[in-house]
């Protein structure tokens, strides 16, 4: 069924379809209207089954829905920006826990100082925590990465984060050909988590954990990580085969000079790749990060230019710094673009002129921030 939806409500509705057990949020923008929209489902007795939870803030809500995955329940939430970064401390010890929470951040820039427009700051904060993340292009991928989130999640028992823009796809309203309860029911099976929390058999999730062995857990947390690639891939690939393909954990296009981006740039990106006759890079997994992809794609290029929303304060673009490590070792030159932060536009004509001074070799190999406007230096 095809119906002309704000993305909020694409989410929503197919959270809905999941059939979670436990949905707990605090409200903040821009992503307060997923949970208002699932609200108003459970108001309505359109979430059979679920407990719907509002908290008093998003620590708290990260906090119960950890006890409730520890119980076995099918969990999901919804934040963004300071609120992810308030639910940083206990999202850290679900990852340890091995609890496959579903989180979709709407992307939004940090603060100091305050704004709440998109970037890609808040969630790549968050790339060493033990949790999944995956970027967006537009609302249709985010509606169909949902029952694909679960059912991976519930696999390989690491939390899943699904990225959206902010804004620029949250509050977009978009044609959704939207899922069917049958389809997801098909899909998606029930949870039946390896170990629960019950009161027959007591357990102990994130104990104390002594130099003997405090290693050993973070190194199985790592091997898993990366094992978990090949449940994504299987994923996709079964996706694919009943619904459509969205790729893997990258979607690209070859060329001698490739554009690489993530989120709802990447539609831009493409268009630009295309009229100049380029190669592309859509990043759609960035943990666990696709290495061996992105070497084997790129490693033969001439050119890698790289369009960051987010910048490794005192360091350089963050997607760059790790399209480089996977580059070592190989010829390309890498340009990186820091554009867009704290939702700035990124016009097309401002990613070709990116392109031209690269390809009329009007800059080096390394970083620039493009966009900005001329201001007077102020030496603190």
């Amino acid at each position: 069924m095809i119906k002309v939806v704000r993305g909020f409500y694409a989410v929503a509705y197919a959270v809905k379809l999941c059939k979670p057990d436990v949905i707990c949020a605090y409200p903040i923008t821009p992503q307060t209207e997923i949970v208002e929209n699932l609200a108003e489902m459970y108001a309505n007795g359109e979430l059979e089954r679920c407990s719907y939870i509002t908290a008093e803030s998003e620590f708290e809500a990260a906090s119960i829905l950890v006890g409730a995955s520890a119980t076995g329940a099918r969990t999901f939430t919804a934040t963004c920006s300071q609120g992810l970064i308030l639910m940083a401390e206990v999202l850290l010890n679900a990852a340890g826990m091995r609890l496959p929470i579903l989180i979709v951040n709407t992307n939004r820039a940090l603060s100091a100082p305050l704004s709440i427009w998109n970037d890609l700051q808040d969630s790549l904060l968050l790339r060493d925590a033990g949790i999944i993340q995956m970027y967006v292009e537009n609302n249709q991928e985010v509606h169909e990465l949902i029952p694909q989130a679960y059912k991976i999640a519930e696999k390989v028992m690491f939390p899943f984060m699904i990225c959206m823009d902010g804004f620029k796809l949250t509050h977009a309203y978009e044609p959704i050909d939207l899922l069917d309860q049958e389809f997801v029911d098909s899909f998606l099976p029930e949870y039946d988590p390896p170990i629960k929390l019950t009161t027959k058999n007591p357990l102990t999730f994130g104990s104390y954990a002594p130099p003997h062995c405090y290693m050993e857990f973070r190194y199985r947390m790592h091997n898993d990580m990366l094992k978990a690639k090949k449940v994504m891939e299987d994923v996709f690939k079964e996706w694919a085969e009943i619904r459509r393909d969205w790729g893997g954990l990258v979607e690209y296009k070859e060329g001698k000079t490739v554009l690489i981006s993530m989120g709802s740039l990447v539609e831009i990106v493409k268009d630009v790749a295309e009229e100049l006759n380029l190669g592309y890079l859509k990043i759609r997994a960035f943990r666990p990060f696709p290495y061996d992809e992105i070497r084997r794609i790129l490693g033969d290029c001439e050119n890698v230019i790289i369009f960051d929303r987010a910048i490794s304060v005192g360091y350089e673009g963050v997607i760059t710094i790790d399209v480089k490590n996977a580059l070592y070792g190989c010829s390309p030159d890498v340009y990186s673009f820091i554009v867009g932060l704290g939702g700035r536009d990124v016009p097309k004509d401002l990613i070709v002129r990116c392109v031209e001074k690269v390809l009329d070799r009007k800059v080096k190999p390394g970083y620039y921030f493009e966009g900005l406007k001329e201001f007077e230096e102020v030496i603190y």
